[in-house]
């Protein structure tokens, strides 16, 4: 069965695309823990990360560290943390999250943001790549 970000993929729901590659894809959270969290997935349905073959999962690293990268220069924050976890959805992501403090990188903390809030963050992160 097709997970929620297959389905990102596909087109069939709609997401805040930060960017995207042949085989990977970087869009919003829409739960995030702060301004900017972003998730990188490679495009291959693939539940866990450690079940990727070697190929994908150093481009997934590659893929993230680039966009880390690009938040980094968008957003204000002391650094970019990283975590995978992989509990929510069964299809391998990567959260890079903006850092300003260990309460961001908790997941027990969450901003709220407005349509208009994602689409300004997506663009700002997406210029910088």
């Amino acid at each position: 069965m097709a997970t929620i970000f297959t389905k990102i993929i596909a087109g069939e729901i709609p997401c805040y695309k930060v960017a995207e590659d042949d085989n990977f894809l970087a869009f919003l959270d829409i739960n995030p823990n702060a301004k900017g969290h972003t998730l990188c997935i490679p495009k291959k349905e693939v539940d866990k990360l450690l079940d990727l073959d070697e190929g994908t999962y150093s481009g997934l690293m590659s893929f993230s560290r680039k966009v880390g990268k690009a938040i980094e220069e968008a957003i204000d924050c002391n650094r970019v943390g990283m975590a995978v976890i992989g509990l929510e959805v069964p299809h391998v992501h990567v959260h890079l999250i903006p850092l300003n403090s260990m309460k961001d990188a908790t997941f027990q903390s969450k901003v709220q943001l407005s349509d208009a809030e994602f689409k300004e963050i997506a663009s700002k992160i997406s210029a910088k790549l």
